[in-house]
């Protein structure tokens, strides 16, 4: 057996500060849950300062989640670490993460402080941490492009001080994988006793060599590695954890190191991941990607199916990817039901699993057979989309060519109905202007809108995800039917009902 690599995963903070992706406190729930499922040693929960609804998501996942070690962020004074910590309290396993940056870069043009002050602040702050809790976490924000000599008396100090982990981050992606791996030997080799902390790494995707820079700081000595599920992240993202993970496990006779990780939740976690997060996975994506075990040449094909280890270095059930579509159909019970999602890996109770059937009865009489893919995607958008204020009672859409397009919708909410029609550029348009005249009007733009087959096939589900704006806050809504312009109602009605949960009855 190899050393032990840290898998830190931050998808719930860095990740969630992808451009256009926001996760309310259930969404966040259910991924932490998965991520305890993959097994990761840390989940950074987010940064509770931020605003109120980080705080809260911290707080839940910290309550919740008793598996890994929770960490919050925090800036490197004590009004963040004080609120960090209000949030990470109940956790099992806290961890408090300071980050302070210590390039000149950021000395001069962000902070506009000396090297002696922030050095000196970092001391104050992994001291004041320590008040919390014995697990203290510091990052030199912007560490690859910091001085040498100043940044390993930063870490020195930051280590004397109590800190038990020290990041060093490649924030801005600038580092290439030669350079980037001496300089974590080179730091490994002057600070004094930086053996007796966990060293980790956290890297940007900047120029693409992202995990590629993470994989060289594991070569020279990292113990940690910091990264989010499909590489989210700001700007060109994260590292991605399935690829550092699979790297690590694929070349194990190299690196002869290895994770906790458990392999097969791995490619369930990409799919929860993009599915809430609206952020889709490309399909020539790494390990998780649509392509990644496919082969259309034909002599690839012939040599897969002679060996597969021909052309491929994994296999796809490692990871969880699903090799049989066992289906279900209209005469099939609700036992059948329990035990085919149990075995897709999602428990259900009673109450979900009435709505479950509810839905799958629905669609196995639109479809013929109910594939994987189509009970995941009832499963991600009907059993757990919960709290929705108002609810699709019916849809009629009048459209064609050489015809002005219109819908009518019937809304539901506590057994009151709400009715309108309305005219519009499209089936799709119509429909949305019929739902805005049903809430009274709105005040949201649709940012973006996608649709796409779950399935193969002229009965396929089609799932649709919108974003939407309100007051500079974006929200995605989901929908799921074998009739698209339904899948786009039910997508655009969810993310209107996210918008009321958050604003309040007089946000629309």
């Amino acid at each position: 057996m190899g050393e032990k690599v840290y898998i830190f995963d931050t998808t719930l903070r860095d990740g969630e500060q992808s451009p256009g992706v926001s996760l309310n406190t259930e969404e966040k729930l259910r991924i932490a849950r998965q991520l305890e499922r993959l097994n990761v040693d840390v989940i950074e929960a987010g940064f509770p300062v931020a605003s109120p609804g980080d705080f809260e998501a911290v707080q839940a996942i910290a309550r919740q989640v008793r598996g890994p070690v929770i960490c919050g962020l925090a800036r490197a004074n004590y009004g963040d670490i004080d609120r960090a910590w209000e949030a990470l309290q109940e956790a099992r396993r806290p961890r408090l993460h300071l980050f302070i940056a210590t390039s000149d870069i950021h000395l001069k043009h962000k902070l506009k402080k000396s090297r002696e002050e922030v050095l000196q602040l970092t001391i104050d702050a992994v001291k004041y941490a320590k008040r919390y809790t014995s697990d203290v976490e510091f990052s030199a924000e912007d560490a690859s492009r910091s001085d040498l000599n100043y940044l390993c008396q930063v870490v020195q100090a930051a280590v004397e001080a109590g800190a038990t982990v020290i990041n060093i981050p490649d924030t801005v992606g600038y580092a290439v994988p030669v350079e980037f791996g001496e300089f974590i030997a080179a730091i490994r080799r002057r600070v004094k006793n930086i053996d007796q902390v966990i060293m980790s790494v956290h890297c940007h995707n900047d120029l693409g060599l992202a995990v590629a820079n993470s994989l060289a700081a594991v070569r020279a000595g990292a113990d940690q590695v910091e990264a989010a599920v499909n590489g989210l992240g700001e700007r060109a993202g994260n590292a991605a954890l399935e690829e550092i993970v699979m790297a690590l496990y694929t070349k194990r006779g190299f690196y002869n190191k290895e994770t906790g990780i458990r392999y097969n939740e791995l490619y369930r976690a990409s799919r929860m991941v993009s599915s809430l997060s609206g952020m889709q996975v490309q399909h020539n994506k790494a390990v998780v990607g649509k392509n990644a075990f496919l082969h259309e040449s034909g002599i690839h094909q012939d040599g897969v199916l002679k060996e597969r280890t021909t052309y491929e270095i994994m296999k796809p059930e490692l990871i969880g990817v699903p090799q049989e579509n066992i289906v279900l159909g209209k005469h099939s019970g609700r036992h059948a039901l329990r035990e085919r999602l149990a075995e897709l890996g999602y428990t259900v109770d009673d109450a979900e699993l009435d709505k479950a059937f509810t839905r799958f009865k629905d669609i196995a009489d639109r479809k013929k057979e109910v594939t994987d893919l189509d009970l995941e995607a009832l499963v991600k958008n009907e059993i757990h989309i919960s709290g929705d204020l108002y609810h699709l009672s019916y849809l009629h859409v009048f459209s064609g060519t050489n015809i002005v397009p219109t819908a009518t919708v019937g809304l539901k909410r506590n057994g009151q109905k709400y009715e309108e029609a309305a005219c519009g550029d499209g089936p799709v348009d119509a429909a949305y202007k019929a739902v805005d005249k049903a809430l009274g009007g709105r005040h949201v733009d649709l940012v973006d809108y996608d649709l796409k087959a779950i399935t193969g096939g002229k009965d396929a589900l089609g799932e649709v995800m919108v974003r939407v704006r309100h007051q500079d806050k974006c929200f995605i809504g989901r929908g799921v039917s074998t009739d698209v312009i339904e899948a786009s109602v039910k997508a655009y009605l969810n993310a209107l009902n996210k918008v009321l949960q958050e604003f309040g009855e007089d946000a629309l």
